[in-house]
């Protein structure tokens, strides 16, 4: 028979709209897990060290010690009832492989899986996960691009295309937006803006930028790291 303990509110079920279950309560999981909950999403996490599932203990809607690559363990926890499943499983890459397979032989809706590898990711990919991520390389290539150029924070939004904060540049300060001509020039648009102790609002082409203000741009990524450069 299946063993499992299970904690948090075991009188009604979890498995509804706006649900989660995360497997894996390590860094990744665990951060994904309350970042969820934060944002009002009922989370049923899932890990297999008792340590881990205590100290999430009353932090997520509900937390169980289980082995996730027993098929008929998740059966008892009714993961075939959730819309979305996060294996966050990431040091252990066999269980991660077991568990994603397990959850695509119940038809899960969508499947979001962390790999630790290149390897790893294909083999995620051609089991037919849907959504495969890359935490750590995702993060390394992040802080490549803040570290070799001027933006306070970035985003790649697809290969080659970003999403970048930065400090209103002395070339678009003063006047509005629709006059500058910084798209035809720069390759960029500027898509909001945060007045110095005001908050963040879209940009159009009235919008007047004066110093201290911070931007959000958008384009292309060479195009977004030249324009972060400017001051």
């Amino acid at each position: 028979m299946a063993r499992f303990a299970l904690f948090g509110d075991t009188s009604r079920r979890i498995a509804e709209a706006d649900s989660v279950a995360v497997i894996g309560l390590g860094r990744f999981g665990s951060a994904l897990a309350l970042e969820l909950m934060a944002a009002g999403t009922e989370v049923l996490g899932i890990d297999t060290d008792d340590e881990l599932v205590q100290a999430h203990n009353g932090e997520l809607t509900q937390v169980v010690r289980a082995d996730s690559t027993k098929d008929e363990v998740l059966r008892q926890l009714a993961i075939g009832e959730f819309d979305r499943v996060v294996v966050a499983i990431g040091a252990d890459v066999q269980a991660s492989i077991l568990t994603c397979s397990i959850l695509l032989g119940m038809k899960i809706p969508v499947i979001w899986a962390k790999a630790v590898t290149e390897q790893h990711g294909r083999i995620l990919e051609q089991l037919g996960v849907h959504h495969v991520v890359y935490p750590e390389k995702d993060m390394g290539r992040r802080v490549a691009h803040l570290v070799r150029g001027a933006a306070i924070d970035y985003l790649e939004i697809e290969p080659g295309y970003s999403i970048a904060k930065i400090a209103a540049p002395a070339e678009i300060r003063g006047i509005p937006l629709g006059r500058t001509t910084i798209r035809q020039k720069h390759g960029i648009t500027v898509t909001a803006h945060r007045p110095v102790d005001g908050e963040w609002l879209n940009a159009d082409n009235e919008t007047v930028l004066n110093e201290g203000d911070l931007a959000l741009i958008v384009g292309p990524t060479d195009r977004v790291e030249a324009f972060a450069q400017l001051q």
